[in-house]
């Protein structure tokens, strides 16, 4: 009788519970998983300038840099903790001969970008410039093997070029450019959107020659990582599933890419500047299917691979949205507004809840290209709202998940209906770390933080928000969009209620 009448006290309490507006609960009693630092991961693709103007202007450069690359974005990068960078592509992986960017660079081949804007570079950002851009940042890189236009030789000679420290043709080669010690690499793409731009393959097709590719692709540790689908598209999952069949041990991760467009078509995608509350609503709708798109891929993942090797790697996701007018079109530039903040916050949310499967996620792209978190004009640069959102999650780098329930008005807009709320928990060193996102550009929300079983004696926060949905920042302006210190009360009896601005993200730290 007493389990019975404790089992009813429960389930009231529980409904109870989900009843009740606005409350987030912390299952600190529960081992959530690791939140991987690779989630907090960036692309950096030759596009635009993003490589060329943005990351490197050379050592003869009058902008200040350390070897060619500039001082300021070196600087910024650092301080937002960049976990992995993806290079060389994207679109342009699969034109890319890895063996033109070595050398002399008086020497080296130019290259015509065939699919962003038809420029000539000559590829003096190559292997070295990359791999030596990410140990001066203190990233892991993450490179996409030519499967598109390129063979298996070449890509069983890049990674001997890269990780080998053996007596071999491709470690001479590399000693003789200047790089004697191999470097640490330990995550491989094999190919990139083999569904369109990298070789418009059927999934069955593109099965077979992972299988292949991926068997010359050795060394130990490495993350082998296969395309993946293009948001919803199941059949893709399904049908390379089953071309794994057996051979699942091969691959480490499975791409998946989700561009946020706020007209859900390819065509008009909106601006990224000029709008109101009608296209800020369906941005933020359209972001949110993210979450459907990943539960239901690891869905088809699991019944063929029922171990749980494969990961899965959201390696390009973002906001993309008309290119900025003036500008060339081929080069995917855009403002990033208040807007993208909480298009960011939410993402970085799901992930982090899903950490149990997506091992990694790369924001396309780091600078000037897309949904940066740096923008560069000559000699100045700006730090986007997008920037300061990955300077407050850093926090979850590494940290283990803490399962939580949530319970959310609903920010309706012309009769459809999204949670106002989103939120995801981490704890680290003793620290427990909250993030919420009030996407709602029209009233603060107030939430109840419950943490039972918590003995915290005093907490600290943090806001992105702004004025307006669509401020943003630009050069030669004082900030609109940054991130200041945030005034929270203090925790008592596992509980803690906060007052999350409109059009805000919230970073709220509880202490022992």
């Amino acid at each position: 009788m007493k389990t019975y009448f404790l089992s009813f006290f429960l389930l009231v309490a529980t409904l109870s519970w989900l009843n009740a507006q606005n409350t987030l609960y912390l299952h600190l009693d529960e081992e959530g998983a690791k939140i991987n630092k690779e989630i907090y991961g960036h692309f950096s693709e030759h596009l635009g300038t993003c490589i060329y103007e943005g990351i490197y202007v050379g050592e003869d450069s009058d902008i200040p840099n350390i070897d060619g690359y500039r001082t300021d974005v070196v600087e910024a990068l650092k301080e937002m903790k960049v976990a992995v960078l993806r290079w060389p592509g994207g679109c342009f992986a699969d034109t890319y001969h890895w063996k033109d960017g070595i050398g002399p660079k008086e020497e080296r081949p130019s290259i015509v970008n065939v699919h962003w804007g038809g420029v000539t570079e000559d590829n003096s950002f190559g292997t070295h410039e990359f791999l030596n851009f990410c140990e001066l940042i203190g990233t892991e890189p993450y490179l996409s093997i030519n499967v598109g236009s390129g063979t298996v030789r070449e890509a069983a000679e890049w990674v001997e070029y890269v990780t080998s420290s053996n007596e071999s043709p491709m470690t001479e080669l590399r000693k003789k450019n200047g790089r004697e010690d191999p470097w640490d690499v330990k995550f491989w793409g094999i190919g990139n959107e083999t569904w369109g731009c990298g070789g418009d393959m059927r999934p069955e097709y593109y099965a077979d020659v992972y299988r292949q590719f991926a068997g010359y692709v050795r060394g130990r540790g490495f993350q082998k990582i296969a395309v993946g689908p293009s948001g919803s598209d199941y059949n893709w999952t399904e049908k390379f599933m089953q071309g794994m069949s057996g051979k699942t041990h091969l691959a480490q991760g499975l791409s998946l890419h989700y561009y946020t467009l706020p007209t859900g078509n390819w065509g008009a995608k909106g601006s990224s500047t000029d709008f109101g509350e009608e296209m800020y609503f369906k941005t933020i709708r359209n972001t949110l299917n993210v979450e459907e798109y990943i539960v239901n891929h690891i869905k088809i993942m699991d019944q063929y691979d029922r171990r749980k090797q494969i990961m899965l790697a959201v390696d390009e996701w973002g906001t993309w949205y008309d290119p900025l007018p003036g500008s060339n079109p081929g080069f995917l530039q855009q403002q990033n507004s208040m807007r993208d903040a909480m298009v960011a916050g939410s993402n970085l949310n799901i992930f982090n809840n899903h950490a149990d499967r997506v091992s990694m996620a790369n924001i396309a792209q780091i600078v000037n290209v897309l949904q940066s978190v740096i923008l560069t004009k000559k000699e100045q640069m700006v730090l986007t709202p997008t920037y300061y959102i990955f300077k407050m999650y850093n926090v979850h780098q590494d940290a283990q998940l803490v399962p939580s329930s949530i319970a959310s008005e609903k920010y309706t807009y012309e009769g459809e209906s999204i949670p106002a709320i989103n939120a995801s928990s981490s704890i680290k060193d003793g620290v427990l770390s909250i993030t919420l996102c009030n996407l709602n550009p029209n009233k603060s929300v107030s939430i109840d933080c419950n943490f039972p079983g918590g003995e915290f004696k005093s907490a600290t926060g943090k806001i992105v928000t702004s004025e307006n949905i669509n401020d943003y920042n630009d050069f030669g302006q004082n900030e609109k969009v940054t991130m200041s210190d945030f005034k929270v009360g203090k925790p008592s009896k596992g509980k803690l209620n906060v007052e999350i601005p409109a059009h805000s993200v919230v970073l709220v730290q509880l202490m022992p």
